[in-house]
């Protein structure tokens, strides 16, 4: 029987894309004619065990056995430049599906949290949650996103005419995305990078935002205006102040930024000022709205500074309000209503900018400091400093009383980092403390790290009170263990302390999946994090403190993505939940927040889970210590199984000679470098997340997202029995989206393209292990989730996966025999070398494209 799915959104997709055949361009209807013959050729060869190479020989041989080597390349690159564009043409087509193929109104949304709340006669609860709870959705600069902005821009005017059935539009902008590149020529700069995330600001973030507010309110009875939680919803930023492995990150790129958020807002501003201006036309209204759009227009357009801060404009518009209530019978005043509740939410600076660095950085940057100020008689020297323990190292940092404005520090970096830290206070004072008041510390691993940061911050930016929060960033599975010793100590510390009682006794601290999937396998990461949570609850609590998490999560579930919202709905009351706070990057930036309608679902669903307990606390969201203690042994035998992988001597020699790991610098899509280190060689330690795990999900082998799942159920079933397991995956809402992630990951995946490895003679036995465990996996969440297939209780996203994964597929055999070739040039191909890298660098965008959020 056809899926809804296939129905709504396959059928489409078949009839638009005959469409590719007619478009007027030079040898496109050939192209399209031989695409599916070779996918005939893939699918067939991958299920005989073939390799890449003999299934494109056997192409070639069989329909163009005269075709020259160069006239084989260019029909490859040909037949990539379809698939890239019908790839884009099914994202458009899903898209406009998006009403259709999700519940809208089902659960998870704010639609059904309110049906919940009345029929549980819970809305006091809910209104005094809503008054304290805060959602903060991060969007980042790293390099996920494959699309340029261009082609972004003509994928949003594709989905448009979908949903209009606009044929003649259809056709003309597939002949625009026929005649447009699809690759970045040069690498964009960071701040291209903010440019490109303020287009989602402007058009989706702005809307979307103060319409889930407006549900809120007319669902509990509550006007706008008296609406109390402006916080409700935040979006934090990181292109321009994310330099954590960016050296292309300055200060003044961090102030462009913050200016262009500015200028973004205000534009907005202004667009609706034009609109309000021309319904409040009545007498003592018109005067005010004139005056203000007037301000607004000259800050944004003339740099002409309109307020010194939003409280004085929304004065003047409260003003307007009570003219317009008293005089004129309050005659739209729903409109004034919601542009008031948006400069409220938005205030003068959008979305809020936080810094980042390295811990690494700042221990070499108060060495040079150190060393400076010593010769001057100011301090002791680096050398001193460190024969001190740690408590006498915080101590002293923390009695200084140095001047850091008067000395001047020969190496750039360093006075380049002092300024990172001035800029956060330019920016508070331009755009408003919110504009930028957090320092996030990666790889911190004592609490001297966040005293280094907070120092520098108080003898740069002075020591009264403090309008920032330093956060501390735990990633690797050592640090997320040590992680509540160093806040303990770090607590305990009078001067620390004092400083958080000014910020309502709130700590964020970050956690990191990516690199603790990367470190430890997948299960020993989401468990490691689930328990540092807790850890870290309980040791904030003991202080008198709360503890705000803040999730640096990927796309994919090998690092933290997938179903998100699940995760948050069941963590249960051993572990704070304020807040709700995550990063969102590049594809599922496009893909889940890129329209206003799958914008404001995502975030609803969000919400929701941050919403729930205080309208109804459910058995399932609660681990009792019988299943922590089955999760426990899940996670030391998942993590025992990957870090046999991990340590195989063929493990990195794997990922440098047979996956396109290597190429991922040289796809211009992101500022960042690919590698932390410029270091000749690959190390594992200086392999960052995103092209390990894209890596995985190229080869169709996504190690990160399931390794070691089938041999700890296997365990763990031997150990407690099966009817145990499947009990604890009815019951408990976190075991049930720590497995329905993987089986994601599962299902992605594909070794048929990847068999000829077996009989490698250097790497086979490493990926028959792979393989192995591959099956075991597949086999073991089946038997214990009960379900006949993966996904079986998603179909809508694995009806999705398929049709993506079958698009692609001739891609796949293309980047392989490219891969196949690069690693055993010699003489007779040597010539094509270039040509072969090219492949594999395209085939990236088309394969990572169509997956959405596998990188």
């Amino acid at each position: 029987m056809t899926s809804k799915y296939e129905q709504i959104v396959g059928a489409r997709y078949h009839i638009y894309n005959s469409l590719f055949l007619n478009l007027p361009f030079q040898e496109i209807s050939r192209t399209g004619t031989l695409l599916p013959l070779l996918h005939h050729y893939c699918e067939e060869g991958f299920q005989k065990g073939e390799s890449a190479i003999e299934i494109l020989h056997q192409f070639f041989n069989d329909l163009f056995p005269q075709a020259t080597a160069e006239e084989q390349f260019d029909l490859l690159f040909k037949f990539i430049q379809y698939v890239e564009r019908q790839v884009a043409l099914f994202d458009s087509i899903e898209d406009s599906a998006f009403e259709q193929i999700n519940e809208i109104a089902g659960k998870g949304t704010v639609t059904s949290l309110l049906l919940r709340t009345r029929f549980d006669r819970k809305q006091k609860e809910l209104i005094e949650r809503l008054e304290t709870f805060s959602l903060r959705t991060v969007l980042t600069a790293h390099p996920t996103q494959f699309y340029p902005g261009h082609v972004l821009g003509i994928l949003t005017d594709l989905e448009k005419s979908i949903r209009e059935s606009d044929l003649l539009q259809i056709n003309l902008l597939m002949q625009q995305l026929g005649k447009t590149g699809f690759i970045n020529k040069d690498k964009p700069t960071p701040y291209d990078e903010a440019l490109s995330l303020c287009w989602y600001l402007e058009n989706v973030f702005y809307q979307a935002i103060p319409e889930i507010i407006q549900s809120l309110c007319t669902g509990l009875q509550i006007s706008l205006t008296e609406w109390k939680n402006d916080k409700l919803i935040v979006i934090g930023f990181w292109p321009g102040g994310d330099r954590d492995g960016n050296p292309f990150v300055k200060s003044d790129t961090t102030l462009r930024v913050a200016a262009r958020l500015q200028d973004s807002i205000l534009k907005c501003y202004y667009r609706d000022l034009r609109a309000l201006r021309r319904r409040l036309t009545f007498r003592g209204v018109d005067k005010i709205i004139i005056a203000i759009e007037r301000k607004i227009y000259l800050w944004a357009y003339e740099s002409e500074r309109g307020y010194d801060k939003v409280d004085d404009m929304v004065t003047e518009l409260m003003t307007a309000r009570k003219k317009l209530l008293d005089e004129h019978n309050g005659l739209f005043l729903n409109l004034l209503d919601a542009f008031i509740l948006k400069v409220k939410v938005f205030g003068f600076y959008f979305a809020s900018l936080d810094v980042r660095q390295d811990s690494r950085k700042h221990d070499y940057v108060w060495s040079q400091i150190l060393d400076t100020c010593a010769a001057k008689g100011q301090t002791i020297s680096s050398t001193d400093f460190l024969k001190l323990s740690q408590k006498e190292q915080i101590d002293y940092l923390l009695s200084l009383k140095l001047s850091l404005d008067e000395n001047k520090f020969e190496d750039p970096f360093v006075e380049e980092t002092l300024d990172s830290i001035r800029a956060i206070g330019t920016i508070q004072k331009n755009n408003g403390v919110t504009g930028s008041h957090r320092y996030v510390i990666s790889n911190c691993q004592s609490a001297l790290h966040v005293i280094e940061v907070f120092t520098l911050v108080r003898l740069l930016l002075g020591s009264q009170e403090l309008e920032l929060d330093v956060v501390p960033l735990f990633e690797t599975i050592d640090d997320l263990k040590h992680a509540p010793d160093i806040m303990h100590e770090l607590y305990s510390i009078k001067e620390y302390r004092a400083h958080l009682e000014k910020r309502k006794a709130h700590q964020t601290i970050m956690l990191g999946f990516s690199d603790g999937t990367k470190d430890g396998g997948y299960l020993r990461a989401n468990w490691s994090i689930f328990r540092a949570k807790e850890n870290l609850t309980a040791v904030s609590r003991k202080h008198g403190l709360k503890a705000i998490f803040f999730d640096g999560r990927g796309g994919p579930p090998a690092r933290g993505g997938g179903n998100t919202h699940d995760f948050y709905a069941s963590l249960g009351d051993t572990i704070e939940n304020e807040e709700v706070q995550i990063t969102v990057q590049g594809q599922t930036i496009s893909s889940n927040f890129g329209k206003v309608a799958s914008c404001k679902f995502n975030l609803e669903q969000l919400l929701s889970a941050g919403l729930e307990g205080a309208v109804s606390q459910r058995d399932e969201s609660q681990l009792s210590d019988e299943q922590k203690k089955i999760l426990d042994d899940l996670a030391e035998v998942g993590y025992q199984s990957y870090l046999s992988l991990k340590h195989h001597p063929k493990f990195v020699p794997y990922l440098e000679k047979v996956t396109p790991l290597s190429f991922f610098g040289d796809t211009n899509i992101g500022s960042r470098p690919a590698k932390r280190n410029a270091s000749e060689g690959l190390k594992f330690e200086d392999l960052r997340a995103i092209p390990f795990v894209g890596s995985w999900a190229m080869m169709k082998q996504n190690i990160p997202g399931f390794y070691g799942v089938g041999s700890a159920l296997k365990a763990v079933n031997d150990k407690i029995g099966i009817q145990k397991m499947k009990s604890f995956y009815e019951d408990s809402l976190f075991f049930r989206t720590l497995l329905g992630n993987s089986m994601m990951s599962l299902t992605k995946s594909y070794y048929e393209a990847t068999t000829y490895l077996g009989k490698d003679e250097e790497f086979g036995e490493f990926w028959k292990k792979m393989f192995a465990e591959f099956e075991l996996s597949h086999k073991q969440v089946l038997e214990v989730s009960g379900q006949k297939g993966l996904m079986e209780n998603n179909p809508a996203i694995r009806d999705s996966v398929r049709l993506r994964e079958r698009i692609v597929l001739p891609l796949i055999a293309i980047q392989q025999f490219a891969l196949m070739n690069i690693r055993t040039l010699d003489d007779k191909n040597k010539v094509y070398e270039s040509r072969y890298r090219n492949l594999i660098i395209r085939c990236m965008f088309g394969i990572i494209n169509a997956a959405r959020n596998s990188a």
